[in-house]
């Protein structure tokens, strides 16, 4: 069985400052829980970026160069870069870190979903919202499609291939592995796969054991199972470490953070670093060795760390 790669997926863009004090904001904060979890056992960090000022998901390059090159100074992890955003981003917006850095690999979605968050609004008063642009990011969501058209993929694929950046291909439900297997024989995309399977998100599969069991099942079907390798996604808690204690079995990779989930117990909030120890210690009790950044860069035959450009 391969070593596990751990991802560790920082801050996000659905995650409001309002829900954990821990959630990091400004370059320097994301960068610095970025090397702690490379520190505690992650061998790949997911990056989106943050407006500093207000903690609102922003594609602006050069906070995502003073985070890359903070993370780059101090550590060896790989360094992947968000496609999927913030909602409201156009594709063009989504993009463009890309041929700007040219890191090893980014996140690709694979298809069009109704994307919300708007349940966590129940939870909050007006005045309980750290900054003034959450109340409506958060309701604005029950009215939101995340868009990723085949137009979109297409080019998507293409801009990652003339950077020599592996695609993380994100799939929220099924039919977006018959997604990944049209660019396949279309030409834009090619064995062996990196495939993220993102179970829980409002608008997608749940993330019930059951959710895993298919997704596995269809792509073991598609391309077969030694044409990819897989990594799980369980949004919410305890599903992020339900579903990683199965990938660890089973012989897939896990991804934490606190993009996905906000706990380390019920109702105890977590760090970043926090959830990584918990993802190595549950691989440690099932004797499942951790990949180091290195060892992850071999089994998903990535460019190297010196190719991203800041």
């Amino acid at each position: 069985m391969d070593k596990l790669i751990i991802t560790a997926a920082i801050t996000g863009s659905v995650t409001i400052p309002t829900q954990t004090p821990h959630l990091p904001i400004t370059p320097e904060q994301i960068a610095a829980d970025a090397i702690a979890c490379a520190r505690a056992g992650a061998a790949a960090v997911h990056l989106h970026a943050r407006d500093p000022r207000n903690g609102r998901p922003s594609a602006d390059p050069e906070i995502f160069r003073e985070i890359i090159r903070q993370i780059k100074a101090e550590s060896d992890v790989i360094i992947g870069i968000t496609t999927g955003g913030g909602i409201g981003m156009s594709a063009e917006e989504r993009l463009r870190a890309i041929p700007r850095f040219k890191p090893e690999i980014a996140s690709f979605n694979l298809g069009s979903i109704n994307f919300s968050i708007h349940t966590i609004g129940r939870r909050y008063k007006p005045e309980d919202y750290r900054f003034d642009w959450e109340q409506q990011y958060v309701e604005h969501t029950k009215n939101h499609i995340f868009p990723n058209t085949f137009g979109d993929m297409e080019t998507f694929a293409a801009t990652m291939r003339e950077q020599g950046t592996r695609p993380e291909f994100e799939a929220y439900d099924v039919g977006h592995l018959y997604n990944l297997r049209y660019l396949e024989r279309s030409g834009f995309a090619q064995a062996p796969h990196w495939i993220q399977f993102v179970l829980g998100v409002l608008g997608a599969l749940g993330n019930g054991p059951e959710d895993l069991m298919a997704m596995k099942a269809t792509a073991d079907r598609l391309f077969g199972a030694d044409s990819y390798r897989w990594s799980v996604i369980g949004v919410g808690y305890p599903a992020e470490f339900n579903l990683a204690a199965m990938a660890i079995i089973m012989g897939g990779h896990v991804r934490v953070g606190l993009e996905d989930n906000l706990f380390k117990r019920r109702g105890e909030l977590a760090t970043n670093a926090e959830l990584v120890e918990k993802a190595v210690r549950l691989a440690t009790e099932l004797d499942r060795e951790v990949a180091t950044p290195d060892e992850a860069r071999t089994m998903l035959n990535l460019k190297g760390k010196d190719t991203l450009t800041v």
